[in-house]
Parts: structure tokens; sequence; C-alpha cells
């Protein structure tokens, strides 16, 4: 199978990690023999992200500039549209510009990666995935989400807020990407159930998380509120109405 990825990154304000984050992308190309190509998408960022990441002058890495900060959700699937639009892909892969996804790690999802419909999941909470930086309060507060998440939506799976991952262009293609309105990191438990709902195969790959050293978190309350509400939101709507979702998500 001859793959082609296009990896995401979006950004509000990486100017210094996307940097650092780009220069072991491009020594991961150089040594792993990887051919894929990196869509910065960038929401106008106050500090210059996107300038600088055209400064480097790098062949394989293309901005895609937003008018201003509109949730990772939106990012995502104006990425998503801009990778479809080009026939030669095959996957894309997902990954946060904050350094807390291990460029090491894109080897294992890679290599994960099989034929049809697929979602890889990079997963801190199973055997061999860990985090690194994280108070106990924070990893409680991960675990219990997805637990919840796994519980309210009947999904199988172990880490359903995280954002390092993998998906077939043949799963995208199934998908009601403009239809789907989650913004923060409630989007992500949102694929996660729409990739399910539509059949995709579903693979977890260990990898370990490391919270980030530059710059400022952008996770908040509110994000978590949103995640707790629609999620609940979800679950009840699968219960009362068990294929509404499925007509929501999948063409």
């Amino acid at each position: 199978m001859t793959i082609k990825i296009a990896l995401l990154i979006p950004t509000y304000n990486e100017a210094v990690s996307i940097v650092e984050l780009l220069d072991q992308l491009a020594g991961f190309r150089l040594n792993k023999a990887r051919n894929f190509d990196v869509i910065v998408i960038d929401d106008n960022s106050p500090d210059g992200t996107a300038k600088i990441v055209d400064k480097l002058h790098l062949p394989w890495v293309s901005i895609l500039r937003r008018p201003g900060k509109g949730g990772l959700g939106a990012a995502y699937r104006a990425g998503f549209l801009q990778v479809l639009a080009d026939s030669s892909y095959t996957h894309v892969i997902t990954m946060d510009a904050d350094g807390s996804h291990r460029v090491v790690d894109l080897e294992k999802m890679i290599g994960a990666i099989t034929p049809g419909k697929l979602i890889v999941l990079g997963t801190r909470w199973i055997p061999g995935g860990s985090v690194v930086n994280w108070p106990k309060r924070r990893q409680y507060l991960s675990r219990a989400g997805t637990a919840y998440a796994k519980l309210a939506l009947g999904i199988p799976l172990n880490d359903l807020t995280g954002g390092f991952r993998v998906y077939s262009v043949d799963l995208l293609k199934t998908l009601k990407l403009s239809d789907m309105q989650a913004t923060g990191y409630c989007y992500q438990i949102e694929m996660a159930l729409a990739a399910h709902l539509a059949g995709a195969k579903e693979i977890e790959v260990p990898i370990t998380f490391v919270e980030r050293i530059n710059g400022v978190s952008k996770m908040s309350q509110a994000i978590v509120v949103e995640a707790l509400l629609q999620t609940t939101r979800w679950g009840i709507s699968r219960i009362l109405r068990p294929n509404a979702d499925k007509l929501h998500y999948v063409k």
C-alpha cells in the first residue's frame, strides 16, 4: 500500500514551539525516509507564528491561514477539507504544536496504518503509554473524562480526548465533516464517535505525552465544561435515538 500523509498542526501563538517541532520533523523525514507534508493551520497568531514558519522556507511545509481564533475543531475541519481537495493524500495525522506529542512516537503511529477506513489513536492510558510533567489532578481529570465518554457513548477506546491521531482519507470521505460543531478538545471525542459510527477500524498505540514547556496551555475550565455537557447530550441522544448519530455523521 502506497501511503502519502498530510500532517496537520494547528497553531495559535506557537512561535517558539513550532520551530522546534518542524526541526524535529525534518530530522525524522531524513532519518526514517518518511515522506509527508505538513500543513500548519494558524488562527492569525498575534506572535507571528505563520510569518516565522514562512521564513523557514521548508518546501514540505505549507500554511493554512485563518482569520482568527476559531477553536481546535474549526481549525481541523478546515485542514481536513484542504487535504480532501488533493487526491494524492491517503492519510492525515493530527499533532499538537507544543511538543506534547513526541516526534519519536510518529514511527509507531505510521506503522499501525492498515488499508481501509481507519483511525489510529495515540493513547496515554494503556500499557506502554504515559504522561510526563502532569500533576495527579490533571491525570485524574483526563482519565475520568475518557471513562465517562466511554460509558456515555459506548466507545471501547481508552483515550478519547487525545489529539495525536491518524485518520485515513477513506474514513474522512465518509463523514459529514461540515456538520460537526464541537470547538475545543471535545472535537476529539466527536471525531472518535463519528469514526466509530462509520465502522472504522480502531487501533490504539501507546505514546508518551509530555506537558508543554514553552508557551501557555490552551486548556481552560470552559473547554472542560463544553466536553462534559456535549458528551452528555450525545450519550442521551444515542439512548433515545440510536440511529440518529449515524445519520448525522456518516454520509
